[in-house]
């Protein structure tokens, strides 16, 4: 049995999530000297700055099934390197906010459409057994990006000057090489060969790479799921009989983005600030932001096939609730720094181990086949339209001299609070659990 291979193949097809989140979590150290620099309103900095990669991936994320079901999971990972390589370059040389925004917005599109095709062709290389564990590596390398990204912008401040920023950007260009050389040695997607382009040698062939050990089942199981999906007329991605699997994906998307994690990645320096520590001490505070999340992660994947997918959404939501209530508590008693980062240290491990080491898993294997690329980029569409929206407006809230709420952003964390307990009532009501149950049999017991 070859798991080296599919060891390998994970890895690489993972890697797209490490650029996703450094590219995520880089700007945040670019955030003001961009706005010094260019003179930008709180407003248009928000749009053109700080949100433009994530508008870039609602546009990624939205178009990346039509491309992922037709050309293949592998040449889309290919072709999102040399975007990544692009967006690196351009970012990092640009001379004005609109050259910048459009370079940003490049990548953005790359990494919106990696949410899509790297979690559904880690799915399905893989099998039920190992299944979470290997699309979590997808999110692992999020929140490695993220805790490197912090790293990079800490050891970099100061280092150019007044054009350090550029450096931190120009980073990205090392991992996006690496990852571009490095898709082209993957073998294609063997469901994906047999379901779109009927080429059952080619499938077989790929099953053996990865180490499939049953091969004629597996082929069985991918055959019928996919005469059960003609004979139903469910092709489709927006019908009834797949309602089920919409709502789920619409909701631990939104839910995702609804607890404020990417409102606090972005603008961790700015946040801790408000919280008292000084600007120097606010961009060590978030690299312990970056490795509290490296490590929750790792428990979450070790636990996701063990525990299962809804028992860690349960147990993340009660830490957001606990964590985000005492943060809006902090703020509005003006509590001590180190209150404040103990409690944001709380939330970043809650969403490490739940709807973090959950949200790509859970909406990769509740598709069918078929449709499944269309799938995941319905619901990734979903979780970039609400982390665009949030990033977008929260320099109107957040400016210490034009922003709503100035210096003290309490109300923010207590609608998040409010947020996360309704995503609790909705886990414990509608999300089934899917540890252990292959994307075939998943397909089944979804089905309405």
């Amino acid at each position: 049995m070859n798991k080296g291979k599919l060891f390998q193949s994970t890895v690489v097809a993972a890697l797209a999530g490490f650029i996703f989140g450094f590219d995520m979590v880089v700007i945040s150290g670019a955030d003001k000297p961009i706005q010094e620099l260019w003179h930008t309103t709180p407003l248009f900095h928000g749009f053109f700055i700080m949100s433009m990669a994530l508008w870039g991936t609602v546009i990624g994320s939205v178009f990346a099934g039509a491309p992922t079901e037709k050309y293949g999971r592998k040449k889309v990972l290919i072709w999102l390197g040399v975007m990544f390589i692009a967006s690196a370059i351009g970012s990092a040389f640009a001379q004005d906010p609109y050259t910048f925004s459009f370079f940003r917005l490049i990548g953005g599109i790359a990494i919106g459409v990696s949410s899509v095709a790297a979690p559904t062709y880690i799915s399905e290389i893989s099998n039920k057994n190992n299944r979470g564990k290997l699309v979590g590596m997808y999110q692992f390398n999020i929140v490695f990006g993220i805790l490197v990204a912090y790293l990079s912008n800490y050891f970099l401040a100061g280092f150019g000057g007044a054009n350090d920023w550029r450096w931190m950007l120009a980073v990205l260009l090392i991992p996006s090489t690496i990852y571009t050389l490095m898709t082209l040695g993957l073998p294609e997607s063997p469901r994906w060969l047999f379901s779109v382009k009927n080429d059952e040698a080619g499938a077989r062939e790929t099953l053996v790479i990865v180490g499939v050990e049953n091969i004629d089942q597996t082929i069985q199981e991918i055959k019928t799921a996919n005469e059960e999906e003609k004979a139903q007329g469910a092709i489709q991605l927006f019908t009834k009989h797949h309602r089920k699997i919409i709502s789920i994906a619409f909701f631990v998307a939104f839910f995702n983005q609804a607890s404020g994690i990417n409102f606090l990645l972005y603008y961790a320096p700015r946040i801790l600030e408000e919280a008292g520590f000084a600007k120097n001490n606010s961009l060590l505070s978030s690299i312990s932001l970056g490795l509290m999340n490296l490590v929750f992660t790792f428990v979450g994947l070790w636990l996701i096939d063990r525990i299962g997918r809804k028992t860690l959404l349960i147990i993340g939501s009660f830490g957001y609730i606990i964590s985000l209530s005492m943060v809006a508590y902090g703020f509005i008693n003006h509590s001590a720094p180190e209150f404040m980062l103990g409690f944001l240290l709380l939330f970043i491990a809650s969403h490490a181990i739940g709807q973090g080491a959950v949200i790509w898993v859970l909406i990769s294997e509740i598709f069918p086949t078929q449709i499944r690329a269309k799938g995941q980029a319905f619901g990734a569409s979903i979780h970039w339209i609400f982390a665009a929206l949030i990033t977008l407006v929260t320099p109107v809230f957040l400016d210490s001299e034009h922003g709503i709420f100035k210096d003290n952003p309490w109300p923010i964390f207590a609608f998040f609070t409010v947020m996360m307990a309704l995503q609790l009532v909705w886990i414990i009501a509608k999300v089934p659990e899917t540890k252990g149950v292959s994307l075939e049999d998943l397909q089944k017991k979804l089905a309405e």
